[in-house]
């Protein structure tokens, strides 16, 4: 009897295949900032998903680490608290700037945002006070807890570098300009991240920042645009910025 041909396409289109996918995707994110490699790494990992995954995986962490470290990084996703104990261990037995931002990540992941800004703002002193991943951290935390004054404060410590064109910073730093009384220049930045088919996110920001001006109509265009924007988009980009996408159709009901 000839055994049957093996399948794979059940497996693809089963949930779990997503669920797995997703989970070997913020795996590899979180070891790509945590080692500090290069930032086309992050990129290839969200554009595609599974294959950027299982390259970033081969070249950057089984060829460098055995399987054990693997399995560790996994146990981190499913017990966060065990990993943030470790963390402070760590800390604790070396006050470094790493061991600190490490610390302070963790901090912000499990929703301890004010301790995770004291560590930041302790950490960005010195030798790393233009420390672009600190800074930027900083940032998310600081617009978390509304101190929408202290992201404008802080951000021009790294303005001018050129990947904060299109970073997360950029669009927070515009949305607090918003938020403090300055809405030409917020405008000005949001301006600056308004490209068609992508910055979904940057886009989103916008549409609610000129809702909060009162141009409704402009709100609405813009929300309009994003959706008509979506039948466009290829599967991996949809996946991607399923958030964004999900949030402006939304707020387009609403």
């Amino acid at each position: 009897m000839n055994p049957k041909p093996i399948t794979v396409l059940p497996f693809i289109t089963h949930p779990a295949f997503y669920t797995i996918t997703i989970l070997l995707q913020a795996i590899c994110v979180i070891h790509c900032v945590r080692s500090r490699t290069q930032q086309n790494w992050i990129y290839l990992i969200i554009f595609l998903p599974l294959i950027g995954s299982l390259v970033y995986l081969f070249s950057e962490v089984i060829t460098r680490r055995d399987m054990r470290n693997v399995k560790a990084g996994v146990g981190e996703v499913f017990n966060p608290s065990g990993s943030l104990k470790k963390l402070e261990e760590n800390f604790r037995f070396s006050d470094t700037f790493n061991n600190r931002i490490l610390l302070a990540d963790a901090c912000l992941a499990a929703g301890q945002t004010q301790r995770a800004i004291h560590l930041y703002e302790e950490g960005l002193e010195g030798a790393f006070s233009e420390n672009e991943l600190g800074i930027s951290r900083l940032i998310l935390a600081y617009y978390q807890e509304r101190r929408f004054e202290d992201v404008v404060k802080i951000t021009p410590r790294i303005i001018s570098l050129p990947q904060f064109a299109k970073s997360k910073s950029h669009i927070l730093y515009a949305a607090s300009l918003g938020q403090c009384g300055q809405p030409e220049k917020a405008e000005s930045e949001f301006k600056k991240m308004n490209g068609r088919f992508g910055n979904f996110e940057a886009r989103y920001y916008y549409a609610l920042f000129l809702r909060q001006q009162n141009r409704q109509e402009e709100s609405l265009n813009l929300l309009h645009l994003i959706a008509e924007e979506i039948p466009q988009l290829s599967a991996v980009e949809k996946r991607s910025n399923r958030q964004w996408l999900n949030l402006s159709r939304e707020a387009l009901r609403r």
